[in-house]
């Protein structure tokens, strides 16, 4: 089970230092809040908020430079400075500087990175795409049910402040959709490929969330940055976060036309200085596009966040420059962050055989009205089985199959096997026998705290209640990792914070032989839960069979 919100104390609070966050994350499509992500021990990159916490940890002093900074500019300035000095120099260069140069003189660059790399030419086909958007409901929030208390109204501005699509509609040209074709190789249908990578992963370290403004974004990150901006102006096609990136994979071939099916990690960063950052993360994009194999042609586009959860985001912000300052956690409810194509793209001119046009848009701007082929299909793939391959891409761990809280324990009953509950955490590679273990020796499942809290309080079924209730007691947050009995009894588990505290140090500083390390895998990840996994074993078996 898993909290829908925390509250990190830096230091010296609630979670210690160097805890973790959770995030919640659901099954089958993916389709609410993205999965454990955040369940990690977070690295300090000097320079962050408050320069004497940095150096809390390793009784140092701050270096010379940063401490004079520091007197300089006092907290918040110092927080608003390394916000934009993105190279860590202590210097900001004119690049740097840009930011804050335009929001203070209210101009804009006379052309921007999107319209260099995605240059119009007026002889290809366009397309229109339309941007629907309802804000994230305030009572959705898990802090709006003690009425948001301690939270500020300026931490939240520019929540509240986003209450419609920043650009309602846009015009692309087709070719500008080349990078959702597939590579050469990858013509299988459901055979996943990246369309960016994610060069992150829980080993690598995470992105700072001192930040405000997006790098500049390249090669095939250029159109998913304009998609997005046009939701938002400061979209982060990289989450700080693995996994990272864009995945997708073929869902239906014909002659001349593929059906592409993708998933996007993505972000927005909704302050600007002099405000705190405030990160919004929807769970995922998902969507689907219908283009010609030489990409001169989009038959159809759509781009959204799922909707049909009660939960679908996540935030997180600052709201202070202090040793005393907190990131706050929270997960909410969007109804609607949507981009569709208005119709299949179409040339805004006729050149007859000499290249002399013969016809044009009207002179009311309409597009010329075309007749389309009906295209024929000649393989498909269905969209449940296509969205399932990418959240596999995304997280090799779930080749497990996951089921619903109360068929887990229904069907472990029925095989005799211990409960997995709730998550996996962890890089795992496609050949994991960690995987091995879970599909042979237990049935798997995964909870949201707001479930399971319901589920308790359900007078209809006391066994349900009963389930959910072992499983709250145990529970601490950000998630906690269960091995079970068919009848809810809980015989094992481990907090994400301590999972994370012993896979950080070294092997040989490991003195609990329960979490010990074996020389037999490759990561102190792998290694941990996989003791965590046959330590259930032992202590359950017995009971099991008793």
């Amino acid at each position: 089970a898993q909290s829908e919100a925390g509250t990190r104390r830096d230091g010296k609070g609630d979670w210690g230092s160097g805890a973790c966050r959770g995030d919640v994350w659901t099954d089958g499509l993916g389709d609410g809040l993205r999965e454990p992500r955040k369940m990690w021990r977070e690295q300090l990159p000097p320079p962050v908020w408050d320069a004497s916490w940095v150096y809390n940890c390793s009784a140092q002093p701050p270096p010379p430079e940063q401490d004079s900074a520091l007197k300089a500019l006092g907290t918040e300035g110092l927080f608003l400075f390394s916000s934009l000095d993105t190279d860590g120099d202590m210097y900001l260069s004119p690049e740097e500087f840009k930011p804050i140069a335009e929001k203070l003189t209210g101009s804009t660059p006379s052309a921007s990175y999107e319209e260099e790399d995605l240059p119009p030419d007026p002889s290809e086909e366009t397309l229109t795409i339309e941007a629907r958007f309802q804000p994230l409901l305030p009572e959705s929030m898990t802090k709006s049910k003690d009425g948001f208390l301690g939270v500020s109204r300026l931490a939240l501005s520019g929540l509240r402040n986003w209450t419609t699509a920043a650009s309602p509609s846009a015009v692309f040209a087709a070719r500008h959709f080349r990078p959702f074709l597939p590579p050469r190789g990858h013509a299988e249908l459901g055979e996943p490929w990246w369309i960016i990578p994610s060069e992150l992963s829980v080993f690598t370290g995470y992105l700072s969330n001192n930040r405000f403004y997006p790098p500049p974004p390249k090669g095939k990150e250029v159109i998913i940055h304009r998609l997005l901006s046009m939701f938002h102006p400061r979209p982060f096609v990289k989450t700080r976060f693995a996994p990272q990136g864009a995945v997708a994979c073929l869902t239906a071939t014909s002659d001349f036309y593929y059906t592409v099916m993708f998933r996007i990690h993505a972000e927005f960063q909704l302050s600007e200085p002099p405000d705190f950052p405030f990160w919004f993360s929807p769970g995922q994009f998902t969507g689907h596009i219908i283009l010609s194999k030489d990409a001169t042609h989009v038959r159809d586009f759509r781009l959204f966040v799922p909707n049909h959860r009660s939960l679908n985001v996540d935030m997180e912000w600052l709201y202070g420059a202090s040793e005393s300052s907190n990131m706050e956690v929270d997960i909410g409810y969007i109804p609607q962050m949507e981009l569709e194509a208005t119709g299949p793209s179409v040339p805004s001119v006729i050149l007859d055989e000499d290249g002399n046009m013969i016809d044009s848009r009207l002179p009311s701007g309409e597009p010329l009205q075309f007749v389309f082929e009906e295209i024929t299909w000649q393989q498909e793939l269905s969209w449940e089985e296509a969205a399932r391959r990418l959240e596999v891409a995304m997280y090799p761990f779930k080749k497990v199959t996951y089921l619903p809280f109360t068929r887990a324990f229904e069907r472990a009953k029925a095989e005799h096997k211990l409960v997995h509950s709730v998550l996996l955490w962890g890089a795992l590679d496609d050949h994991s026998p960690i995987l091995t273990l879970l599909n042979e020796s237990f049935i798997s499942t995964w909870s949201l705290v707001k479930d399971l809290e319901d589920l308790q309080n359900n007078q209809e079924n006391p066994s349900h209640r009963k389930l959910a209730s072992l499983h709250l007691e145990k529970y601490s947050f950000p998630v906690e990792m269960m091995i079970c009995l068919p009848n809810g009894t809980v015989v094992h588990h481990i907090n994400a914070n301590y999972f994370l505290d012993i896979t950080s140090v070294k092997p040989e500083d490991i003195e609990n032989n329960v979490f010990s390390f074996s020389s037999t895998f490759e990561d102190p990840s792998t290694a941990t839960y996989m003791q965590f996994l046959k330590e259930g074993l032992r202590r359950g078996l017995p009971l099991l069979q008793a």
